[in-house]
């Protein structure tokens, strides 16, 4: 069975540095929390997987960023190039 009992997958071994990588990028606190989401795309110009990067501030308030690319390729460079907003 792909994909386990309801479609679900495995996390990337790459899950856990990329997570490092944000935490490190944007200097978060243990009161944050970073997620890290391999996600099909549908939009027009999109590949078919892109990965999403949430990080939820323990004071409040959320940033997220789109990666046009599938978690196994992102790389410490695609982080450091995240913007301060949201893009």
């Amino acid at each position: 069975m792909i994909g386990g009992l309801f479609g679900r997958r495995r996390a990337s071994p790459n899950a856990a540095s990329v997570k490092a990588w944000v935490e490190a990028r944007f200097a978060l606190g243990p009161d944050d929390v970073v997620s890290i989401a391999e996600l099909a795309c549908r939009d027009d110009g999109c590949p078919d997987l892109e990965t999403v990067v949430t990080v939820m501030h323990g004071g409040g308030g959320a940033a997220k960023w789109r990666i046009e690319k599938p978690l196994a390729a992102v790389t410490q460079a695609d982080i450091a190039a995240l913007g301060d907003e949201d893009d």
